[in-house]
């Protein structure tokens, strides 16, 4: 049972915002003052305060904590099983006045599998393609930036709002024209998961490069020209198959009729002797 008895931590709260107590002032503290941390994992939390005799205090928490070691005017705690943002609070009594001190837990997923496709990756000179990037799986959503690049050159850069919190896929698409000189560069998308600003570091990833495959495209006037020579290319072939044929046959013939000569020749001989 949380230690404001059946009241509950909000009512408590409410009690200290507007009915706060006629004791002395004093100083509630929590470290760290941030926490961001992956699913599951778990942090050690100390509160204090510089009342030199508090008559109570502690962690107020949903989340599994363990008390670690405590002294006069501090608590040291292990709290587990983190899986989603919560705020903690640290609380002390001093003189009969209640003070609180807030602990905001961000849980983050960060972009550990990059995915970026070239729509076609075979592409004319002046014709459209398109970029796509992928991260599955990211929290908190609002601290990511995707920016699909040409070598070092942004092309494009997406940021992303606060509407779906849960871990889910972010994708970031750009439509862009075909260059010559596109064909030189290497495409990529760099996924940034920023959270200075909630008292975390930076996460990167990085895509695998992609080629994309650029070719000439075929002008109008060059139509013309490209016919006509297929056209006597075929001529030509044509021709020289008939010719081919003419000859061999003419060949023929000729062997042929030498042959029936010369036979016609031996049969009169041999008839000639027989009588």
């Amino acid at each position: 049972m949380a230690p404001f008895g059946c009241w509950g931590l909000p009512a408590t709260l409410l009690v200290l915002l507007c009915c706060p107590g006629a004791g002395e002032a004093f100083e509630v503290y929590i470290r760290p003052e941030t926490l961001v941390v992956e699913p599951e994992e778990y942090r050690e939390v100390n509160c204090s305060t510089n009342c030199d005799q508090p008559e109570r205090g502690g962690l107020e928490t949903s989340l599994n904590k363990t008390l670690l070691a405590q002294g006069p005017q501090w608590k040291s705690y292990l709290v587990s099983n983190i899986s989603q943002n919560m705020v903690l609070y640290c609380y002390f009594s001093c003189s009969g006045n209640l003070q609180l001190e807030v602990l905001n837990i961000t849980v983050y997923k960060p972009p550990k599998q990059v995915t970026l496709k070239l729509q076609p990756s075979w592409v004319a000179v002046g014709k459209p393609f398109t970029m796509e990037c992928t991260v599955p799986a990211v929290e908190p959503l609002e601290s990511l930036t995707l920016s699909l690049l040409r070598g070092n050159e942004t092309l494009h850069t997406q940021t992303f709002g606060r509407e779906n919190p849960a871990p889910q896929e972010a994708t970031a698409t750009f439509n862009s024209t075909a260059h010559r000189e596109d064909k030189h560069y290497n495409f990529s998308c760099l996924a940034t998961l920023d959270l200075e600003s909630r008292g975390g570091s930076v996460f990167s990833s990085v895509s695998d490069p992609q080629m994309l495959k650029v070719y000439e495209p075929m002008q109008d006037s060059q139509m013309p020209i490209i016919i006509a020579a297929v056209s006597v290319l075929l001529f030509l072939f044509v021709a020289s198959i008939l010719l081919c044929f003419a000859f061999s046959q003419r060949w023929r013939q000729r062997r042929t009729g030498t042959y029936g000569v010369r036979a016609s020749w031996v049969r009169l001989q041999r008839a000639f002797r027989a009588q």
